[in-house]
Formats: structure tokens, C-alpha cells, sequence
């Protein structure tokens, strides 16, 4: 009896290997074939998930998309504020193997978006989202007159950390004590102490 295929599963594990191999050789270097050597696959397998580069893409940027978007839901909301926004900040800067495997594939999709209008549309979802969820959580913790503004500052501030982690990896501890620096200006001494709610 022939073995089943999960046709979502199969598409993650070549969506994963995409990202991981813009992360190592850079967006140029994607393409059918190379993304089906990376997977152990002819490039005719991968196409029976994906017709094209541009296909393979737009799944991989909504893939990396979901993975930040499913660390930043496991933040601890019942910790003070500032700490639940350090700890959701850290959801995204390239701190580890994994995360700047995907943060490099991030910086690579958004300049390519710049010209390619079904990338752009996803990583302005994926900002949008972002943004919505962080200026609920501020609401709920008592910011609700200035909390897009400080989604907003919270935004730039990850999007700048995780550029400047990624060519300059030796200066991570400095950049860390630069977002602790920024949190402290941020949110004033009064909200430190202050819970996010559910």
C-alpha cells in the first residue's frame, strides 16, 4: 500500500530549507534547483508542491512570518511590562542559530519585497498583526493613550537590534544593554511595575 504524503507537511520541510539556505548563501542562490538539493529532492518533487521560485518564496516569508508570530504568543503576559517587552523583542533578534537563520531570510524577503508586490503584502500583514497585538497588550497595561506610538517605537527599535546583530554578531552583549537602555526611556518608571493582562 503506497505511503501517504502529507502535502502541508512536505511543503513546511521545503519552505524551512529555503529559509535556511537564504540564511547561509543568500536570496540569489534560491532557486528550484538548489532549494531541491537541499531537500534531498529532484527539482520535479519540488515542483509538485510549488510551480515556481516565486511561489516557493511567498510560502517561506509567511513561514517565517508564523514562527515569530508563535514565539511572540508564548511571551508571558502576567510578567511587568517592561520585561514581557523585552522578552517579546528577544522573540525576534538573531540571538541564536535558529533565530538568525530566519532574521537574515527576513532582511532578504523585505528588500526583495520592495519590488515584488506578493512579498510586500505579506510583510505588511505580518506588521500589521505585530502591531495590532503589541498595541493591545500596552492597552490592556494602562498605555491606551499612547500605546500605537509605543508599538510603533517597540517595532523600530527589534527591526534596528536585529539588523545590527546581523553584521555585527561580536557586539550582541552591547546590543542587548542598548534594548535594555531603550526600554528604560521607553516606558516610563511608573509602567514598569504594571502587568499585561490576558
Amino acid at each position: 500500500m503506497p505511503k501517504s504524503v502529507d502535502r502541508e507537511e512536505q511543503r513546511r520541510h521545503i519552505g524551512a530549507a529555503l529559509l535556511q539556505l537564504v540564511a547561509e548563501r543568500g536570496l540569489d542562490e534560491v532557486s528550484v534547483r538548489t532549494v531541491a538539493a537541499a531537500t534531498g529532492r529532484s527539482p520535479g518533487a519540488v515542483q509538485k508542491y510549488f510551480r515556481t521560485k516565486d511561489e516557493m518564496l511567498t510560502f517561506a516569508a509567511e513561514l517565517a512570518g508564523e514562527r515569530i508570530e508563535r514565539r511572540m504568543a508564548e511571551v508571558n503576559t502576567a510578567l511587568p511590562l517592561r520585561q514581557a517587552l523585552r522578552d517579546l523583542i528577544l522573540t525576534t533578534l538573531p540571538v541564536d542559530a535558529e533565530r538568525r537563520a530566519e532574521a537574515t531570510a527576513q532582511l532578504a524577503f523585505a528588500i526583495h519585497a520592495a519590488h515584488h508586490s506578493r512579498l510586500a503584502a505579506i510583510r505588511r500583514r505580518v506588521d500589521k498583526d505585530v502591531r495590532q497585538a503589541l498595541t493591545t497588550w500596552l492597552e490592556s497595561a494602562g498605555h491606551e493613550t499612547h500605546a500605537a506610538a509605543l508599538a510603533d517605537a517597540v517595532i523600530a527599535l527589534s527591526d534596528g537590534l536585529a539588523l545590527r546583530m546581523l553584521y555585527t554578531p561580536q557586539e550582541h552583549e552591547h546590543l542587548l544593554t542598548v534594548l535594555d537602555r531603550a526600554l528604560d526611556t521607553l516606558i516610563p518608571a511608573l509602567g514598569t511595575d504594571r502587568h499585561l493582562r490576558e
